[in-house]
Order: C-alpha cells, then sequence, then structure tokens
C-alpha cells in the first residue's frame, strides 16, 4: 500500500520505495515515519528497526542481509545491505496451470511479411551476414555503395540493407559449445526472418568456414540466400562489384513482399530489461509482464533471457515450468553460471551495475526479483541455450549474460522478430533487422531521454495508470510495431552496430 511518497510493495515488506526525493527530517504521519537521511527517488527507507544480520524483505521475499543495524527512516542500500545466501528450490511446475487462450478466430492480428518457409517477418531488411571479421569491412563497404548509388532508393518497399559484422570468426577451436555459440547467432541472423534476402560473405581462410555452416545447419532452400568468400571474388573491389549485382536482383524481389493479415501467434517477443532501477520491478517490467501473458493468450511466445539476471528468483519460473525437464533445465543454467563465474574470479552479485545502484537497486536477489516480472504468470514451456532455435509456443528462456547486446543477439538469433526493451535509466539501443520499442519506469527519464523513449510507464508509481492498463498499452504497441510503425530507434536509425555473439571460447 502507498504512503505517499512512499510505496510497500507487501504487507510484510521492511523496507518502502521513495517515489520522490526525501530529505532528512521529513515525516509521513500515515506510516509515524520519520526520515533519518536523504533517500533518492526510487530508493528504499526502513519501515521497521532492522538488526544487523536481518533479511531486508522486498516484494515479500529477501534481497539481502543488514551488515549494520539500520534504524527506522535510514536509507537500506548498498552501504548496509550485502547479498544473503539462499536455498535453490528444486520443487518443479508446483503452480503450473492450464492458459486459457484466446478462440482462435478472435486472436489479435497485425501485418506481418509471410515468408516461404512459413515464418513470418515483421520488418523486410535484406542483409549482408559476415562469417568472420576479416570480411566486416567488406560488408560494411558494399552496404554503403548501395547506398551512395542510389540503388536502394529504386525499392521503396524494403526497409533496408543490414551488414551484419563482429570481431570473431578465426583462430578458434570448432568443436565445442563455445564455437557453437558463434555459429548459431551468425546463422540465426542469416535465416531471419526479417530478411527478405541474405548475402552471407566471408574471407575463405577463416575457421568459420561457410561450407561448415551449410553442412551442420543445411543450406536454406529459398533463392534469396547467397555466399561467397572474398578470396575467391578476388578481393574487396571485386566482391562489392559482385555484391552490387547480387542486390540489384534480390531488391527487385524482395520490394514484391506485401504485408498481410497473421495472427499474433507468428510473433515472438524477446523480454529485455537494461539500466534498471528502483522502479522497473515496480513499473514497466510487470506491465511488460501483463502484455506478455495477453500475448500468451493470444497464441504468441515471449522469451525471457539474460540467466545471470534472474539468479535468486528463478524459482518463480521453475515452480510454473511446464514439466520437471524444463524446469531441471534453468536449474542447471544457473550452476553452469555459478561455477563459470567462479573461474573467472567473479561472482554473481557483480550485478547490478553502478548505475543500477545508483537507481536504487542494491543486490542481484532484488534486481532479479523485478526482471522476472517481465515473464508475467503463464507456464514456462521450454529452456533454450544460446542462439537454439525457439520451437515452443507461450513463454521460453533462453540462455545468455546479462549484457543487453550480446543477450538480445542471441534472442533474436533465436527467432525472436521483435523485442521489447524496458529501462529505468535510459537505454539508446536499436537493432536492425528487429525492431525495440523501449519502455521508461519512470515518468523523469522519459521526459529527458524522449526521443530514445517509445512508452512511459512512470504513471503506475503515482497510481494514475494501473499495470493491467499499462500492459495493455504496451500490447497495443506490440502489435502496431510489428505491423510496421516505426520504433524511436528506427526514426533515429540506430541498430548496425548491436550484433553481438557472445564469446567464451578461447582465442588462439
Amino acid at each position: 500500500m502507498a504512503h505517499e511518497p512512499l510505496l510497500t510493495l507487501s504487507y510484510n515488506d521492511n523496507i518502502a520505495v521513495a517515489l520522490q526525493k526525501i530529505e532528512p527530517g521529513n515525516q509521513f504521519p500515515s506510516c509515524g515515519l520519520v526520515a533519518q537521511s536523504t533517500i533518492p527517488s526510487g530508493h528504499k527507507i526502513a519501515l521497521s528497526e532492522i538488526a544487523s544480520g536481518e533479511e531486508i524483505i522486498k516484494y515479500g521475499r529477501v534481497i539481502g542481509l543488514a551488515t549494520k543495524d539500520i534504524h527506522r527512516g535510514e536509507h537500506v542500500h548498498v552501504h548496509n545491505v550485502a547479498m544473503a545466501q539462499f536455498h535453490r528450490s528444486q520443487t518443479y511446475g508446483c503452480k503450473a496451470q492450464e492458459t486459457k487462450f484466446v478462440p482462435m478466430l478472435e486472436r489479435a492480428t497485425f501485418q506481418g511479411y509471410r515468408r516461404a518457409d512459413g515464418k513470418v517477418g515483421t520488418r523486410n531488411y535484406v542483409g549482408i551476414v559476415t562469417s568472420v571479421n576479416c570480411s566486416a569491412s567488406a560488408a560494411k563497404h558494399l552496404a554503403r555503395e548501395a547506398e551512395r548509388s542510389g540503388l536502394l532508393d529504386q525499392f521503396p518497399g524494403v526497409d533496408g540493407i543490414v551488414p551484419i559484422v563482429h570481431g570473431a570468426g578465426c583462430c578458434i577451436g570448432t568443436n565445442d559449445e563455445a564455437f557453437r555459440k558463434l555459429q548459431s547467432a551468425i546463422w540465426g541472423y542469416a535465416t531471419h526472418p526479417n530478411f527478405a534476402s541474405v548475402l552471407m560473405l566471408g574471407l575463405g581462410c577463416e575457421a568459420n568456414q561457410i561450407p561448415l555452416m551449410l553442412e551442420a545447419y543445411g543450406k536454406p532452400q529459398d533463392k534469396g540466400f547467397h555466399y561467397y568468400t572474398l578470396q575467391s571474388a578476388g578481393g574487396t573491389r571485386k566482391s562489392v562489384e559482385k555484391g552490387l549485382l547480387w542486390l540489384e536482383s534480390v531488391l527487385e524481389e524482395a520490394a514484391q513482399a506485401k504485408r498481410e493479415t497473421v495472427d499474433s501467434s507468428h510473433l515472438s517477443i524477446a523480454l529485455q530489461c537494461g539500466g534498471s532501477d528502483g522502479y522497473s520491478g515496480i513499473t514497466a517490467n510487470p506491465a511488460l509482464g501483463h502484455a506478455v501473458d495477453l500475448l500468451i493468450k493470444n497464441g504468441g511466445t515471449a522469451a525471457l533471457a539474460e540467466t545471470p539476471e534472474i539468479y535468486g528468483a528463478e524459482h518463480l519460473l521453475t515452480e510454473r515450468a511446464a514439466s520437471s525437464e524444463v524446469g531441471k533445465k534453468l536449474v542447471d543454467l544457473l550452476e553452469w553460471w555459478e561455477e563459470y563465474a567462479a573461474k573467472h574470479g567473479s561472482e554473481m552479485n557483480n550485478n547490478p551495475t553502478p548505475g543500477n545502484k545508483a537507481g536504487g537497486l542494491t543486490t542481484i536477489l532484488e534486481k532479479s526479483l523485478g526482471a522476472v516480472a517481465k515473464a508475467g504468470t503463464t507456464n514456462l514451456n521450454g529452456v533454450y541455450k544460446y542462439g537454439e532455435k525457439i520451437t515452443a509456443k507461450g513463454l521460453v528462456f533462453v540462455d545468455s549474460p546479462g549484457y543487453d547486446p550480446v543477450s538480445i543477439t542471441g534472442q533474436v538469433a533465436s527467432g525472436c522478430n521483435l523485442i521489447c526493451f524496458t529501462t529505468g535509466r535510459g537505454s539508446c539501443y536499436g537493432n536492425k533487422p528487429v525492431p525495440s520499442i523501449k519502455i521508461a519506469s519512470n515518468s523523469a527519464m522519459f521526459t529527458r531521454m524522449q526521443d530514445d523513449m517509445d512508452m512511459n510507464c512512470g504513471a503506475i508509481a503515482d497510481g494514475s495508470e494501473t499495470v493491467a492498463e499499462a500492459g495493455k498499452r504496451i500490447f497495443d504497441t506490440i502489435l502496431e510495431t510489428a505491423s510496421g510503425s516505426k520504433t524511436r530507434s528506427e526514426e533515429l536509425d540506430v541498430g548496425e552496430a548491436e550484433f553481438a555473439p557472445w564469446q567464451t571460447y578461447a582465442q588462439m
């Protein structure tokens, strides 16, 4: 319940969230509280006396332990709170429930591009996907030449030509899971439904050989897929000339693609939060979770990711796993991450970042509890490796780091054709070929960065909008964006530098 300007999220919480900056001496008669220190907006204030070693409770759950005595009315944050050890639940599916789907004929629809393989795109780009960094400059040169020549201007039905470049592809082992992460990311983009046609461009001698990818994944039957190497074509200039001839043919065909009405089961949404703050788990993330429930009830798919950022809150997902196998897959991922972090001399609580902490988040437990709210309330139907193609409908999980560009690269490679990105500190993220809807958690940041923000959920904090109302706005925006409405990042032409495959291999 709210004691303005304080928000208590659960009846047994021993902290409240400040909805505006609180100065020492500010009084709150409704709860008999006097502020003992400055509390920044989005940060926590103690509602009771908390002894050293006692649990800090937010959302009705433990987010940390007091490292010293905390007096009623004091600021509760990193200076007096530490990470708490927790018991990982091994109960799978105990809260799983049957999803009540909207009848087929009543399901929401959008205007999408139906591809020959049955997939549906939300955009109509042509891609130049590189197998190795050594062909990156040539790919960008080809895209620039096409733009300079005015070739693209002849085909207004095409959204653009996107060079997908990266800093990897050679001097690595090719027979392990780390290499497969790279391959699956590259291949996922090369076969993404938001691309009408793709040229895969290599150097020729790299470890990540294109023929080996075709052997591993199967060459697409679509005539829009083409590949060659700089070495076989005779170098950079000849490769660009050859690419321009290819573009002339595929752009004409891509321009003939038309949007048509399809039901929302063809939507696969990447769920992401970056630059989170103390409001994220209260406003934007729960609102997105409500939108996710609406999408799933209409037959769609939503992919949660950022494995380190569900740490300590994974039980909220495993308890509604569709099967024990699905639940165990998620727990196995967390255990791998604990070992991975330790191997590199790190720990899971290195997240939240400095920006998250400045916004009011104290521990990874607190951040994770807020982050999982993006996933709504339906069953967890699948857990996938980084870049692995999503085959299940409904809520799924894709393994990835918490670093947004790397995480979203994996989600897009897995087949997501739209991104919903919540943020409290502010994000300027865009993605080509997939539109990114950025959702602000607080009104102050939304106003300051409105050229980059698509939606604002800040009104939830002051009670002028409900989570359900904001969630319905997000769902409507998803359908409009999938049908062609431009996001802020698309208006700014942002998104060509965000392909960032996860690199866990040894570089030799």
